[in-house]
């Protein structure tokens, strides 16, 4: 099946009516909340994620409280979380950069949020996007499945999928195509099971039925 660029249009429009509105699964009540949670959510569910930092932020909520709190003590409120380890000193040492160099705030630019240490291109793409409003794609899991699944953009890595979707989207959708095809992995396009048969993109997905 040749998914030509009307057929992306149509399947842009079917996620558009079916998950308008949606946005991160992760809880936050500031920037660096946000910022916190997207890099403790790497190879972790969200919803593990917000029970952990549902006992970390009431008393731990700015850059410089965690990096006073020390790795042990740290890495006891994230501990069964993935790789906490070096979620821990990542986080410490970001929280170091934040107090020294930006005032506690967190930067607004792609290129200083990826000098973050734990801040890859997908949490830096997150942020903008989530906090600031600079439109931009952040390919996670799902986005990185669901695209290849539907053609939508195909790649070996997240990097060119993050390019094709660039290109198959108009720049106005990034942000929220985004969020569309992270909730459209979870409840239907599952990695295991994919729910094919109620999946409102069946008819025009060349890998139905997987």
């Amino acid at each position: 099946m040749r998914i030509t660029k009307a057929i992306k249009q149509q399947m842009l429009s079917i996620l558009e009516e079916c998950y308008q509105g949606t946005s991160t699964a992760l809880h936050y009540s500031s920037p660096f909340e946000l910022l916190i949670a997207v890099v403790l959510s790497a190879q972790c569910t969200d919803e593990r994620v917000n029970i952990i930092t549902a006992r970390l932020f009431p008393e731990y909520n700015t850059p410089a409280k965690i990096r006073d709190m020390g790795k042990d003590k740290l890495e006891e409120y994230i501990r069964d979380c993935g790789l906490f380890h070096s979620k821990a000193r990542n986080i410490l040492a970001t929280c170091e950069i934040l107090c020294q160099k930006y005032g506690g705030e967190v930067p607004q630019t792609f290129d200083e949020l990826i000098t973050l240490p734990g801040v890859g291109r997908k949490t830096a793409n997150v942020v903008l996007s989530q906090l600031f409003n600079i439109p931009a794609i952040a390919v996670d899991t799902h986005v990185f499945r669901v695209s290849n699944r539907l053609g939508l953009a195909k790649g070996e890595t997240p990097i060119a999928v993050e390019e094709g979707l660039m290109k198959a989207i108009p720049k106005s959708q990034w942000s929220d195509a985004h969020h569309w095809l992270i909730w459209h992995g979870r409840k239907v396009c599952k990695a295991r099971k994919p729910a094919c048969g109620t999946c409102p993109l069946v008819a025009i997905c060349p890998s139905k039925y997987i």
